[in-house]
């Protein structure tokens, strides 16, 4: 399946309620990601989103009284759905022996984690892989702004730039594998 041929837009509206759904509708956005859906809302769901010329990808890891299995997606295919979101190596392969489009979603939290990541796409070769999260810096300041202990920064930290940029943005320390930052002065 072409992944590109409705990604024109450089945004996805990611929604989890009605309010955010009707916004969503009337965005200019090619891709509307459902992050909260059920057995009984998604068909109408889909019409509307298809209605406004738009493609809908639905998050079955949250879809609720969907199966987690390939009854499940052919269910999704069934109604419609462009294709699925999912964290799982084993639902990427059966969506996409259905035909789906397939989006796999990984959570960047360390050097280990990009190594993990890399040999999952091996292996379920999604259509798209959404990577999370897209920025931290500025929770790193609301959350240091919002406890009373001292924040560490950690996770893929490469650069003396990422250093300074967490420090900035609140942390108090910041960890890191990489050896060459070890020796930072401030």
């Amino acid at each position: 399946m072409a992944t590109v041929n409705f990604m024109n837009n450089k945004i996805a509206a990611a929604i989890r309620t009605e309010k955010d759904f009707s916004k969503a509708l009337r965005s200019d956005v090619d891709m509307i990601f459902l992050l909260h859906s059920n057995i009984m809302t998604i068909q109408p769901c889909i019409n509307e989103i298809h209605g406004a010329g738009k493609k809908i990808i639905v998050h079955v890891d949250f879809a609720e009284g969907i199966g987690k299995d390939r009854a499940g997606l052919e269910y999704l295919k069934k109604l419609g759905v462009d294709g699925i979101c999912t964290t799982r190596t084993n639902l990427v392969r059966m969506a996409k022996d259905l035909g789906m489009l397939t989006v796999q979603r990984f959570f960047m939290i360390d050097s280990h984690s990009v190594g993990t990541s890399v040999e999952s796409i091996k292996i379920s070769k999604p259509d798209i892989v959404e990577i999370m999260p897209a920025i931290v810096t500025k929770k790193i300041k609301e959350f240091s702004s919002l406890v009373s202990v001292p924040v560490i920064a950690g996770g893929l930290v490469e650069t003396e730039e990422e250093v300074k940029a967490a420090l900035e943005a609140g942390a108090n320390v910041v960890s890191t594998g990489e050896t060459s930052l070890w020796t930072m002065k401030f």
